[in-house]
């Protein structure tokens, strides 16, 4: 969806290991990934003349006032402590009419407290976020077919196989770091009961089986597409 509207000069905040930019690049006609983490991204800029990269933290932004035609941020904002600066900084990098393509968990969908996230949004809570300083907003979703909701369905009985034990609701209550490595854990146990339970339900699902629309408390991720 991303790469259907991204022109000219473009930064990912947070771009990884890179797995976009061979989508992305191609579109743009200067790309420019950061992450806080020092990635290796040298086969991605050999590959594209246009991509370039910075390890930096974020907020702020260390650019220029309107450098850029598009910023997009992919399941990011989730982990940024001050997400109003990170907006705000967004807004100011970009051109006037310049656009802001983010996405981010819906909270409505999510099965568990992910410690690893600062905050989760609804559709609401990201949409006036990000009207503080954009002066367009449309909040499309991204959604599965039958057979990702079948997956759906089977996870969530899978996790709560775990959290029936949480009988004091203590993942809302602890301190993040204190269940980060727990979480990993048995994210990954169940994740692997799924695939050893259900190979085929798990190995059958495919990129075609999602697609964007309005967003609601129903869509998988929340992708906003804002304009300066």
């Amino acid at each position: 969806k991303a790469a259907e509207l991204i022109y000219g000069n473009v930064l990912e905040v947070g771009c990884g290991e890179g797995y976009g930019i061979p989508l992305l690049a191609p579109k743009a006609e200067k790309y420019v990934a950061v992450d806080k983490f020092q990635t290796n991204l040298d086969e991605y800029i050999s590959q594209f003349p246009n991509v370039s990269f910075q390890q930096i933290s974020v907020p702020p932004l260390p650019f220029e006032d309107e450098t850029f035609d598009c910023v997009v941020t992919f399941q990011v904002i989730e982990h940024i402590e001050d997400d109003i600066s990170m907006i705000k900084e967004m807004a100011r990098v970009l051109k006037t009419n310049g656009l802001l393509i983010l996405t981010t968990p819906n909270i409505k969908m999510s099965l568990t407290r992910n410690p690893w996230h600062v905050r989760e949004y609804t559709v609401q809570e990201l949409h006036e976020l990000i009207c503080k300083y954009f002066s367009e907003n449309d909040m499309q979703g991204v959604y599965g077919n039958e057979k990702v909701m079948d997956y759906y369905i089977e996870n969530r009985k899978s996790v709560r196989k775990f959290t029936r034990f949480d009988i004091f609701n203590l993942q809302y209550k602890l301190p993040r770091p204190l269940l980060q490595i727990p979480y990993d854990l048995l994210n990954r146990l169940n994740r692997r009961m799924l695939l050893k339970g259900n190979n085929k339900l798990v190995n059958d699902i495919k990129v075609t089986d999602y697609h964007t629309n309005k967003a609601n408390n129903m869509c998988f991720d929340l992708l906003a597409i804002a304009k300066k």
